[in-house]
């Protein structure tokens, strides 16, 4: 499993320099509380909830499994989601104290050492692989490491920096929650678990990209070739709407297969006409607000999505 983008934050305090120490917050007992919640921060948790959502949904849509099989799986997810975010804190340390949104994370203010970060990134992800192979079942384990590789190798450090593609190849990682969700339930992988990772996987492009519209002076500062620096913002929002058409036609497949029933075909409809509706307003209205309503709804979208699959599953 992999982390997703976050929405923008207010604009944080300077950075220290790197290799810094963030000075300690006064008295052993705030000290331990900010130590604690900076590892945590390293785990990336407001991304978490989407990939545990989509990882529970799925299972619920693959079978009835019991409760502490789900608590089990969405450990294990968050372990390796975790462990793939701290990492990245290691790997994009130099870029994230240039940029505002990012500035005060705990490595680049130098609260956190890197190499701690890294360590903590590798220990989560080996504990993940052991706890899932151990409490849930081998393949789910796979899977989930599969997504920790893609996203600290594949993604951070082969792609981000490399090319204008990097969030449309190394979104395949952010996609892996359904397979390890349909995989802990079953033990195997369907047609169905596939059409549900194609459908995260095409919907990480138009989410990023109306992030990174609104990160765009970011990115071209600190040299990361994301779509609007490279291509433009014009063309970054025609790739949008292609890619909520395409998103649409894909999220269609699972009914057309047979996987699904009308609650789902109709939530599908909704969301899907909604969500190229946004894409075309910001084609039309090309300003920020267009862009973050876009992204903030691309959000609720997945989630209503998966959701209307479970209640299809138990309800039709």
């Amino acid at each position: 499993m992999s982390p997703a983008p976050v929405s923008p934050a207010q604009s944080p305090a300077a950075p220290l320099a790197l290799g810094a120490v963030a000075p300690a917050p006064a008295g052993p007992l705030a000290a331990g509380r900010q130590l604690l919640a900076d590892y945590l921060e390293l785990t990336k948790p407001k991304v978490q909830s989407l990939l545990l959502l989509t990882t529970a949904a799925t299972m619920y849509v693959a079978g009835d499994p019991a409760v502490a099989t789900v608590a089990l799986t969405c450990l294990g997810g968050y372990l390796s989601a975790g462990g793939a975010g701290a990492i990245n804190h290691y790997f994009d340390r130099d870029i994230d104290a240039q940029m505002a949104r990012t500035a005060s994370r705990p490595v680049p203010s130098g609260r956190v050492a890197p190499g701690a970060a890294l360590a903590f990134g590798v220990l989560l992800g080996a504990a993940a692989f052991a706890e899932l192979a151990l409490a849930v079942n081998l393949l789910a384990a796979g899977l989930a490491l599969a997504g920790f590789v893609g996203y600290v190798g594949v993604y951070t450090v082969w792609l981000k920096r490399r090319t204008p593609q990097n969030i449309v190849i190394g979104g395949a990682a952010g996609a892996v929650p359904p397979l390890v969700g349909w995989a802990a339930t079953t033990g195997h992988l369907s047609g169905t678990a596939l059409y549900l990772f194609a459908i995260v996987f095409f919907w990480t492009p138009p989410h990023f990209w109306a992030l990174s519209l609104l990160m765009r002076g970011e990115y071209e500062r600190v040299g990361v070739p994301m779509l609007p620096v490279v291509r433009g913002e014009r063309e970054t929002r025609r790739q949008i709407l292609l890619y909520s058409i395409l998103l649409y036609a894909v999220s269609q497949l699972p009914f057309c297969a047979g996987g699904f029933g009308a609650i789902y075909l109709g939530a599908s409809l909704l969301l899907g006409l909604t969500f190229i509706a946004g894409a075309w307003r910001l084609v039309r209205r090309a300003d920020r607000r267009a862009a973050l309503s876009l992204y903030l709804f691309s959000l609720a979208y997945l989630a209503l999505l998966f959701l209307a699959m479970v209640a299809d599953a138990h309800l039709s």
